[in-house]
This record gives structure tokens, C-alpha cells and sequence, in this order.
């Protein structure tokens, strides 16, 4: 049953993973369902996912930058990217070893007790002078954009600052207006 929800791309590991998993559920982590695979949490925090892959099966610490990684085995799989989640590697059933992922584990656990985890960077909203000045001559549409959550404007702003030549910006204006006017996201349709 729990394999249905696993990240076992090329259906090879299910052994393994179900290893690991035995040694996960030895702790008091709680397995939940997140982004299509099986991810574990201690007060509700994402802790470590499970996961299998063309080469290998990993263990990802989705903050183990912090760990101190005394075996030398973690690693950064898209680097300059990937700021805090780090993978633990697998290649075989004999890569498998209980005390040590025990011992990772239940460091995570405890940096994620004692909050230790990066925030995401905030992005600075895109500007765009043309889509400012059709605002500043149109009230009605800076009303109606004014009314949509900051996440919602900031889609709109960034559709139109991301618009290089004048015909693309008229374009995509007479697009987005009367998704404005009628409260609608730009991505609504997709959500």
C-alpha cells in the first residue's frame, strides 16, 4: 500500500526503500503524503523524504546543511541551487546502515526541534513602466488590482516586466485587463 505513494521513479528499489523506511519509522518522525512521495515530519515540520532514483535510492534531509555529517556521505544535488536539503546516497542493500542513519536521523530531528532551517529568499516584485503607466492612467484598473493578493499581483507584475518588445507588452495587457477586472489571478485557470 505505501509503495503506491513513494518516489520510486524506476520501480527498482522497493526493497530498499522499504528498508529505510523500517528504519524511519524506529523514530518518532510521522509519515505523511507530500508532492507525490512520502515525506516525514516532527511537529509538523519537514524533517527527511524517501526516494528512488535511476542510480541509487536516497534519504534527503530537507535541512541537512545543518547536519555535521561526521561519515562524509551528504550531498548538495543541484549545486549553487539546493541551499539546505542535502541526499544521502544509497547503491545497493549493502550501503545500508542502521546505527548510522539512526544517528543522522535523530540529528535532523534535533535541529528541527531547535528550529535550525534557511528561509527562503524574497524575490523583490518585478516592475514594469509601461504596466505602471497603464495603471496610473486607468484608476479602474489599479482598483481592481489593488483588490488581488500580493501573490496575484505580483504574477501580473512579473508577466508584464518579463514582456522585452513594446508589441509583446500591448499584447499581454489587453490579455491581463480583464483578468483584473474580474478578480482573477493570472494562473487561476491552472490552480
Amino acid at each position: 500500500m505505501a509503495e503506491k505513494h513513494t518516489w520510486n521513479k524506476v520501480n527498482q528499489w522497493a526493497e530498499e526503500l522499504g528498508k529505510l523506511r523500517e528504519i524511519v519509522h524506529k523514530t518518532e518522525l510521522v509519515e505523511t503524503n507530500k508532492w507525490g512521495g512520502e515525506v516525514y515530519t516532527v511537529n509538523n515540520k519537514n524533517v527527511l523524504g524517501l526516494g528512488g532514483f535511476k542510480n541509487y535510492f536516497t534519504i534527503w534531509f530537507f535541512n541537512g546543511v545543518f547536519l555535521k555529517d561526521t561519515s562524509g556521505v551528504l550531498v548538495n544535488a543541484n549545486e549553487g541551487v539546493t541551499k539546505g536539503l542535502r541526499q544521502w546516497r544509497f547503491f545497493s542493500k549493502d550501503d545500508i546502515d542502521e546505527k548510522r542513519i539512526l544517528e543522522y536521523i535523530h540529528e535532523a530531528i534535533e535541529n528541527e526541534k531547535a528550529g535550525l532551517s534557511i528561509k527562503p529568499e524574497k524575490k523583490a516584485v518585478l516592475k514594469c513602466a509601461f504596466f505602471e503607466n497603464e495603471l496610473n492612467s486607468n484608476s479602474e484598473l489599479k482598483k481592481a488590482l489593488e483588490k488581488l493578493t500580493p501573490f496575484k499581483q505580483k504574477e501580473f507584475w512579473e508577466y508584464m516586466a518579463t514582456a522585452k518588445q513594446e508589441k509583446t507588452k500591448i499584447i499581454r495587457l489587453e490579455k491581463i485587463k480583464p483578468l483584473i477586472m474580474e478578480n482573477r489571478g493570472l494562473n487561476d485557470k491552472y490552480r
